[in-house]
């Protein structure tokens, strides 16, 4: 109690100084005024704990103990005089960097009080010219650390060894920094350990240090007592085609292949490619074995550069060519080949690239057997890829080609199930991902989803595991808001906007009071077509302009509810250069100088322009149309300027004449003022729309919620997953 009285004081005295054997001399007194200052200053600094015990300990230590340790130090007969001022000097500064750890979060204060014993003690040693190694050695680091950098050992004869130790205490904490600190510091003793430590958590990144002609990359090269080592520098040293060879590091290791095997093949794109699908279903099946795989990230990586290049790439760039011409490319790969295409080809792959191309050739080439091709690749990402079949409408197809109904059903299921103890959220984002297009295309395999997910909530529940319950609480969540009956309210519960539809008022602008909507143009011949079929589109009978300046113009709605479309002038880059920019910026300006924040944003230009409107997006933005090529690609972009924004995107191509019936659909609806349903809009939108190519690549706000999920889960769980 006493103790705890005395943290309540607010002001702190030294007293303990002033007499008998602890008086200090007159040349020493200032050095005592300085760390009674400190003193005052630390205990201002240390804002407390949760924990009491902590909280006294670490005040009785910036108080009473700093002062027992002042008079240790002034009635200690067999130091001299400049060493007690050494000592007084290192225990101001102990402090001081006391204050500056805390402050930037870098020290516990509940290791204060050994701190201070730690000190008293290396204190003792270097006063009797004694080595305080050992001490700093077991020691913690943040301990061991202030030692160091109080500067009151700087002299002992144990001092180097001493900053090896915490050197050492500091890379087992922080392996990242291993070979930096490193090459900054030839002299540590402990090297070789080092760099073998590293090879096996960060093998590319020892790769890439080995690979330099430098001191440091001829060290890497002379360990040689590890076989992973050694591999990494061989690899590094031996060929410009080493980042070649890294997937296959495991292997090569285990003498599975040989560098010679991988230059057979490293030339020609089909052979390396499989060779690299080889390797990854190898892996698998080792992990599954309970092998830990070193070089997967960098197999990974290059399997999906692989994959787009030439590959994806190649049947895209082609999409205008006869299938046979285009998917050429395609025959030379195996069932589990164009699975792994698929698989990496998630955000880069066109509609009709998958559809026509890789699906129904990995089917073909398994038989048309879909549950033996996911069992040849030993289950591999298969969510990932039931998710991709959901979103490209050929999930029915695939369950199809599953002879026993049971069978298939148990493949959902495990689409579903587990998700808790997935790495990660993708595995989440998929579920979710998915769920609107087979709402939409197979509603009695969505009604099986949706009670999966509930009866995995309840397990998760059952067995109290945060994670579970906060994943699929907020998936079956999620899906029940499609049915706008259940009056799900993803606002309240996960802080994230409603995903199946946008209320009215919500798109009311606060200050104008109407609905505001920005439409960006841009320099070129497309963007002049773009400006003139907008025009065109705002018939008189609803419509009129309302303003126009130089650089914009406004329309507003004449009947109905009030909107006001403002857009950018058309100007022609190549004749006035930087007049697109002059006229987004002086419409900027109007809008800023009325406190107006657009709640629906549409990009018409070519994808380079895209990153442009992006920058200039406002939080308030609910609406986005990114009516240009990969737009797609971009969402994550948009949701960092608009968090809450609904995003429409094309996977591939934009086009005017899909462009132009959603803009037609949705000036309506705000016109009306209707409600935003996105999945009868979109049927709408499609039926406007017509046949036109390309339409199956733009994707809908509501089949885009994996943004949403991971916002959701971080808010309930507190953390960045």
């Amino acid at each position: 109690m006493v103790g705890l009285n005395s943290f309540s004081q607010t002001s702190y005295t030294q007293t303990s100084l002033t007499t008998g054997n602890c008086k200090p001399p007159f040349n020493r007194q200032r050095w005592h005024d300085v760390i009674d200052t400190d003193q005052r200053n630390a205990l201002k600094s240390f804002q407390g704990s949760n924990n009491e015990e902590v909280k006294y300990h670490v005040t009785q230590t910036i108080t009473k103990r700093i002062d027992d340790l002042q008079c240790t130090i002034e009635k200690d007969s067999l130091t001299r005089d400049q060493p007690k001022i050494g000592y007084l000097r290192g225990l101001d500064d102990l402090l001081k960097k006391f204050q500056t750890l805390y402050r930037n979060r870098q020290f516990n204060p509940s290791n204060l009080p050994t701190a201070l014993n730690t000190y008293e003690q290396c204190m003792m040693r270097d006063s009797r010219n004694r080595s305080i190694e050992d001490i700093i050695d077991r020691s913690s680091y943040e301990v061991a650390n202030l030692m160091i950098e109080c500067g009151a050992f700087r002299n002992n004869i144990g001092i180097r060894a001493s900053r090896n130790a915490v050197w050492r205490k500091y890379l087992d904490l922080h392996p990242e920094q291993i070979l930096i600190t490193l090459k900054k510091h030839p002299e540590l003793p402990f090297r070789d350990s080092m760099i073998k430590v590293v090879a096996y958590k960060y093998p590319k990144r020892l790769y890439d240090y080995a690979a330099a002609r430098d001191w440091f990359g001829d060290a890497i090269l002379n360990v040689r007592d590890d076989s992973l080592v050694m591999t990494i520098a061989r690899m590094a040293r031996g060929s410009k085609s080493g980042q070649l060879y890294f997937p296959f590091l495991d292997n090569i290791i285990a003498g599975k292949i040989g560098l010679p095997d991988i230059d057979q093949v490293k030339a020609d794109d089909a052979k390396y490619y499989r060779l690299l699908v080889q390797t990854r279903m190898d892996y698998v099946n080792r992990t599954l074995n309970g092998d830990k795989i070193i070089s997967m990230e960098e197999l990974d990586n290059m399997l999906k550069r692989k994959a787009i290049d030439p590959f994806i790439r190649t049947i895209n760039e082609l999409h205008e060519k006869p299938d046979p011409v285009r998917f050429a490319i395609l025959e030379q790969l195996n069932a589990q080949d164009l699975y792994y295409i698929a698989i990496h080809g998630e955000t880069e792959l066109y509609t009709s690239s998958f559809v026509k191309g890789v699906f129904p050739r990995m089917m073909a080439k398994y038989g048309n057997r879909g549950d033996s091709l996911l069992a040849s690749v030993r289950f591999d990402r298969f969510k990932k890829f039931i998710k991709m079949c959901a979103g490209y409408n050929t999930l029915s197809q695939f369950l199809a080609s599953v002879p026993d109904h049971d069978r298939a059903q148990l493949l959902m299921t495990a689409f579903v199930n587990n998700l808790e103890k997935s790495k990660g959220l993708e595995d989440g984002v998929d579920v979710a991902d998915s769920y609107a297009s087979i709402f939409e295309t197979l509603k009695p395999v969505a009604s099986d989803m949706l009670s999966n997910v509930k009866q995995n909530l309840d397990r998760n529940i059952k067995e109290n595991n945060k994670r579970g319950i906060v994943m699929y609480n907020l998936l079956y969540k999620l899906f029940l808001s499609v049915d706008s009956t259940k009056n799900i309210d993803l606002t309240r519960e996960f802080g994230i906007p409603p995903v199946y539809n946008i209320n009215y008022e919500s798109l009311v602008d606060d200050s104008a009071h109407k609905v505001v909507m920005q439409v960006f143009f841009y320099g070129d011949d497309d963007g002049k077509m773009s400006y003139n079929g907008f025009i065109g589109q705002l018939p008189a009978t609803n419509w009129k302009r309302i303003e126009e300046t130089k650089y914009w113009l406004a329309y507003a709605s004449t009947k109905g509810q009030p909107v006001v479309i403002y857009a950018n002038k058309w100007f022609d880059d190549e004749k006035q250069e930087g007049a697109i920019e002059r006229a987004q910026g002086a419409l900027r300006e109007n809008l800023e100088q009325k406190s107006i924040q657009p709640t629906i944003i549409v990009h018409r230009g070519h994808s380079y322009w895209v990153s442009s409107t992006i920058e200039q997006i406002q939080p308030a933005a609910k609406i986005v149309l990114l009516g240009s090529c990969g737009g797609y690609n971009v969402i994550h972009n948009v949701l960092q300027h608009a968090p809450d924004a609904h995003i429409i995107a094309s996977k591939q191509t934009g086009k005017k004449d899909i462009n132009q019936p959603f803009m037609n659909i949705l000036n309506e609806k705000l016109r009306t003022g209707s409600n935003v349903d996105w999945i009868p809009l979109w049927k709408e939108f499609k039926a406007k729309a017509g046949n036109v190519e390309g339409f199956d690549d733009y994707v809908p706000p509501y089949k885009n919620l994996g943004a949403l999920f991971i916002k959701a889960y971080n808010s309930s769980m507190g953390t960045n997953d």
